[in-house]
């Protein structure tokens, strides 16, 4: 794959709880509970494409419970900014777990810093997009994030 240049800009969301252990902006975590596109060893920053979609990523990685505090920024990615686009049928197995060939892919898309962002397929939204974001990439200082706002959780969500 080779890396584009945006031609506009674009926003991606990220719900986390502000008075955790790591603000919601951040790779910290990726590094402790990894997830589909990293390793330990290959921080990244998962945002979605859709508020809609991160709040459907938030759940299928939650308890079954409604998250306590939990608010989200909207982060703005401005044009000229690099960027990759993987279409699933690239990378076959992608989306089985153990998620050994994802991580894979995406350790090496964030330690060749191939691209500032990098768009992946979301498991629970096939139709969406997730955006990783690589914070050790030149060009991550251009990126803008929002002040956090609340996420109002419909109960219906959670059986209530």
């Amino acid at each position: 794959m080779t890396a584009q240049v945006l031609d506009r800009t674009l926003s991606s969301f990220r719900i986390g709880d502000p008075n955790g252990a790591y603000p919601i902006f951040d790779a910290t975590g990726s590094t402790i509970a990894p997830g589909r596109w990293n390793t330990p060893g290959s921080p990244v920053i998962y945002s979605s494409e859709h508020y809609s979609t991160a709040v459907l990523e938030k759940l299928v990685h939650g308890s079954g419970r409604l998250p306590p505090n939990q608010h989200y920024v909207q982060v703005t990615i401005p044009r000229g900014l690099t960027y990759e686009v993987l279409l699933g049928a690239a990378v076959p197995g992608w989306d089985t777990m153990p998620a050994v060939v994802s991580k894979r892919f995406g350790e090496d898309w964030c330690l060749q810093k191939r691209s500032a962002i990098l768009f992946v397929p979301s498991v629970v939204a096939r139709l969406d997009n997730n955006i990783l974001i690589n914070p050790a990439h030149p060009e991550f200082s251009s990126i803008a994030v929002s002040l956090h706002q609340p996420v109002y959780w419909d109960k219906r969500l959670f059986g209530a």
